[in-house]
């Protein structure tokens, strides 16, 4: 029992080690191992091979209505993210679905339009897919694999070489859900909950309703999305996700209503 408390240490011990150093835009503490010039490439090659082994969209109004929401989101952010080549494209898919790649790859299945139900809960989408990229949250993870990995092989040495193999396997086992729940898991939970909160920054900031993001989360909980125990979950729990969306806009509401009154109000329709 000992040496399995051991081993199961060690998971926390490699988890613990990829939990601080930077900050991302939101204050919260990082670690990034790899480049992002590096990334960036790898998301550009693995955006380019989906564009060429999926269809993409063909529908012009469609089209037209996800790059006018986009472009007004990216016109609405920081430099150089302002400035910077983003690629935003729709695939001809009925899943309810979009996605992020590092090097401003964004894509959108357009499944996703019939739930979207309007130009705001859109933003919520595309400024949420926003967030993960200048969060940078795919280093994040694949810094948190390489932690994940480094417990696997420290707990291994340990679990082998005090233990007959049948324990020794037992404690791997051990080690491996425990990576999974008490690392990589929350990991991802903690970056959907933080692209969440820089989308609607993004929202505000470009005229959108920040009020649309909670809607746009009912709508996916009446499909059925985002469901399950939260604690085996890659996203937060629909009912969580949801309430604090709604907090965190009710709290940049006046700033949205002072933008309007700006004239920040994007016109993007889906004709």
């Amino acid at each position: 029992m000992k040496a399995l408390l051991g081993v199961v240490a060690m998971a926390a011990l490699a988890v613990n080690l990829v939990t601080s150093c930077s900050s991302s835009p939101t204050g919260r503490q990082t670690v990034k191992l790899f480049p992002s010039t590096e990334l960036a490439a790898l998301g550009a090659a693995s955006f380019n091979d989906l564009k060429a082994r999926q269809q993409l969209s063909d529908n012009s109004a469609d089209i037209r209505y996800l790059q006018c929401v986009s472009q007004a989101l990216i016109g609405a952010l920081p430099e150089p993210y302002r400035s910077a080549s983003w690629d935003v494209q729709l695939f001809a898919s009925d899943e309810v679905n979009a996605f992020a790649l590092p090097g401003e790859k964004i894509g959108v299945y357009s499944g996703l339009l019939e739930v979207a139900e309007n130009q705001h809960q859109l933003a919520a989408v595309i400024g949420h897919e926003i967030g993960h990229v200048i969060a940078e949250h795919a280093n994040e993870r694949m810094t948190a694999q390489v932690g994940a990995g480094l417990a696997l092989q420290l707990g291994g040495a340990i679990a082998y070489s005090e233990m007959d193999d049948n324990s020794a396997a037992l404690a791997m086992m051990a080690l491996g859900l425990g990576v999974q729940i008490g690392g990589v898991l929350p990991f991802s939970r903690i970056h959907e909950s933080e692209s969440d909160q820089l989308g609607v920054d993004y929202m505000v900031a470009a005229g959108f309703d920040p009020g649309a993001a909670a809607d746009l989360w009912r709508n996916m909980a009446a499909l059925g999305k985002a469901s399950g125990p939260q604690w085996l979950s890659t996203h937060p729990a629909s009912s969580t996700r949801i309430k604090a969306l709604e907090n965190y806009a009710a709290q940049l509401q006046p700033l949205y209503q002072q933008g309007r009154t700006q004239g920040k109000q994007p016109d993007c329709k889906r004709s």
